[in-house]
């Protein structure tokens, strides 16, 4: 029995263990310990260095063309003065070097400007006039380098890409086509020592 003028206490929820209490809510995603962060780091390290994969191609590319030029397998009475593995063996060794320095450059922060050097319109559509005339100008010196000669066929290579890329000076541009395919088939043929099919020039070069 009450006692009379004793006020009633009343019943106050206990604090623990109430449902929907952000502090008692077990197993929320900020408590949980040993969250993986170091893949998301990764993925954001490797976009930021992604020219890296530019030195890494080229790297694979001169070890290719090294390997090629040092297993060429060369006829010492073919040979001229420099031979024909000068060439790839200097072109291998650039590859590396370039490989090396773009690598170490962009390790230590550089970065490529994404088209900021270059006039070029992303919002213009490829020009596949351009694309499938200079196709066929090098399939057409495929065909005919063997019946005609690369002197001949080097002209017309040299000619109908300066045609395909917009050049239209008729009086000009055979000359130039013509002089280097001539000084293209002198350097390989006797001075590298890469005999290249001179067709009907061949009495005359």
């Amino acid at each position: 029995m009450t006692p009379t003028g004793t006020p009633e206490t009343p019943n106050k929820p206990e604090a623990t263990g109430a449902p929907g209490t952000p502090e008692s809510t077990p197993g929320t995603p900020e408590s949980t310990p040993g969250t993986p962060e170091s893949a998301p780091g990764a993925r954001s390290w490797l976009r930021e260095h992604s020219e890296i994969g530019v030195g890494l191609l080229l790297l694979v590319l001169g070890v290719l063309v090294l390997t090629d030029a040092l297993t060429m397998n060369v006829d010492i009475t073919q040979r001229g003065p420099v031979g024909p593995k000068t060439v790839p063996v200097v072109v291998g060794i650039g590859l590396l070097v370039v490989a090396v320095l773009l690598t170490l450059d962009v390790l230590r922060g550089g970065r490529g400007e994404a088209e900021g050097g270059e006039d070029v319109d992303l919002a213009e559509p490829s020009d596949w006039r351009i694309v499938l005339l200079l196709a066929g100008v090098f399939l057409g010196n495929a065909v005919l380098i063997g019946p005609l000669g690369f002197p001949i066929s080097g002209a017309l290579l040299f000619w109908g890409s300066a045609y395909a890329l917009g050049s239209r000076h008729y009086d000009r541009d055979p000359l130039i086509a013509a002089g280097l395919a001539l000084v293209t088939y002198f350097v390989f043929n006797n001075l590298l020592g890469v005999p290249l099919p001179g067709g009907p020039l061949m009495g005359v070069l």
